[in-house]
């Protein structure tokens, strides 16, 4: 009934698009009534569609089209990527440094762990979306910063958060 790409695209932005209804409830509800508890929740469902809004287009920026080898898990903190050449698991208490690699075919997120090599998980990985909120909960991490990063197509490995013992160790150092 609906083309893949319209589907795929209101998929990328469903959780904005859920926002947007809320933001026009809450409105409805806050306006439109004749007062009361509903008017005042109507202002509450508000700000909670403006917060979904914002949140659903970070996490549409952070969607990749392009398909890469490999499935992205994350449970219980815990990432996991099996990829046909490579692969691991990664808990996001041990992470000491998320880097992009935009130079890498295709582009990969670089997780580093103590005793361990770098995880190498590429950006259009299935299930790869799941790292968006996973990375969110990073202490300190900075995701507009980490989108923009995404999208300036840099000729470099870019570090986008490191854990703050090592971002101390590295002040105590110079």
């Amino acid at each position: 009934m609906i083309r893949d790409e319209a589907r795929a695209a209101l998929n990328r932005w469903r959780d904005a698009l859920i926002g947007v209804g809320l933001i026009l409830l809450g409105l409805y509800w806050g306006f439109f009534t004749g007062g009361g508890l509903l008017h005042w929740i109507g202002y509450a469902v508000v700000l909670g569609g403006a917060v979904m809004v914002y949140t659903g287009i970070q996490r549409g920026r952070f969607h990749r089209e392009e398909t890469a080898p490999g499935v992205v898990q994350v449970v219980e903190r815990r990432i996991s990527y099996f990829g046909p050449l490579s692969g691991g698991i990664v808990d996001l208490e041990a992470l000491e440094a998320l880097s992009l690699d935009p130079t890498a075919r295709p582009p990969h997120w670089l997780l580093q762990a103590p005793g361990q090599p770098a995880l190498a998980i590429p950006l259009g990985a299935r299930g790869a979306d799941q790292l968006f909120d996973a990375f969110a909960t990073l202490p300190g991490i900075r995701t507009e910063r980490m989108l923009q990063q995404m999208q300036a197509g840099a000729r470099q490995p870019v570090v986008i958060w490191r854990a703050e013992h090592v971002r101390n160790a590295a002040r105590r150092l110079h």
